[in-house]
């Protein structure tokens, strides 16, 4: 069904369409007619960061900022759902334009700047959801906050959702906001991740429950650095690790429409980037913390790919807007036999 609608949605703005998408999943949900829109594929648990996942295809943060499209997204076949990113106020994001597909490229730009309505509005979402899988909620800080407070906003973040989320993602690596990538340096993300650790025990205390933090990190970064982030990870003692977020390269897409856009690219031209570092992670790591693979991913190849590179799971995005929800049991069947 999806290759005849995408030409009309495609007509449509980025936003616009995407908008839509999500509107009309709702609607299916509520209706019952979700089953229409999934493969069934057999599920095949695995157990990763301490929770078992139905199947190890999920759904990567950014899709559905807010939290609107829970039931509705869940009904297409994911493993796991990862909502956000959120910020603890309600921001609208960056100036418009800011998503720009380049179908040529099977890519995506954007530079949202983590619009979101904020974290208590994301709650109240996740309360009325009636989703009973694994939920991710991806947490960040606001614009306005100087980043020598970064802390201050993960940390109300992380508080505030603890209760709601199967496990939650610290995203330091969207190229959108200002200065957000400094995180990812060596001191700054040592204090980062002490403090985080320190408030996840406390939390677990008072909730007599132990939600996995995951660390969701760049493609663009040297191997001394992917090296020296690992170790960090270890130290800290972090359940997981997402690689990777957007890459700010243009090599492969400077020559295509919008190709020079500012913001993070997506979809197959980060592909190889993404594996590149999983890889690396999965040499440095050793098995110590388990590695989330994401970027590129637009067949099941690629989804194998990532888990041969040492990804336990992965997650999609951008080629669900090429590809449709297919994509979701196509990646499926080629990991049952991996």
């Amino acid at each position: 069904m999806y290759p005849l609608l995408r030409p009309a949605l495609f007509q449509l703005s980025p936003e616009t369409a995407h908008h839509l998408t999500l509107s009309v999943l709702n609607a299916a949900y509520s209706l019952g007619l979700s089953g229409l829109l999934s493969n069934r594929i057999p599920d095949r648990p695995r157990t990763v960061m301490g929770l078992t996942f139905p199947n190890p295809v999920g759904l990567a943060a950014g899709l559905d900022k807010n939290g609107d499209c829970i039931n509705g997204l869940a009904a297409l076949g994911f493993g796991s759902i990862e909502i956000g990113t959120i910020t603890p106020l309600a921001q609208p994001g960056n100036p418009q334009p800011r998503l720009f597909r380049l179908p040529a490229a099977s890519a995506i730009i954007n530079r949202m700047g983590f619009n979101n309505d904020g974290v208590d509005a994301l709650i109240e979402n996740v309360q009325r959801a009636n989703f009973k899988g694994i939920l991710g909620i991806n947490i960040g800080k606001n614009a306005i906050t100087p980043i020598e407070r970064a802390a201050e906003d993960y940390l109300i973040c992380l508080r505030k959702v603890y209760a709601h989320a199967s496990y939650i993602t610290v995203n330091i690596s969207s190229p959108n906001t200002k200065n957000l990538r400094q995180l990812q340096n060596d001191e700054a993300l040592d204090a980062l991740l002490g403090q985080l650790k320190a408030e996840q025990t406390k939390l677990a205390d008072q909730h007599g429950r132990y939600v996995p933090l995951a660390l969701k990190i760049a493609p663009d970064m040297e191997s001394d650095q992917i090296a020296q982030i690992a170790r960090l990870l270890m130290q800290h003692q972090i359940d997981g690790v997402i690689a990777t977020n957007t890459t700010l390269a243009r090599d492969a897409v400077a020559h295509l429409p919008h190709g020079n856009e500012t913001g993070g690219l997506s979809g197959a031209p980060v592909r190889d980037k993404s594996t590149a570092v999983i890889r690396q992670l999965a040499a440095e790591l050793q098995g110590a913390l388990p590695i989330i693979g994401v970027g590129g991913i637009l067949c099941g190849a690629d989804a194998a790919e990532k888990i041969q590179a040492g990804a336990s799971l992965v997650q999609i995005y951008s080629g669900l807007i090429y590809r449709g929800p297919a994509l979701v049991g196509e990646c499926r069947a080629a990991l049952q036999q991996s």
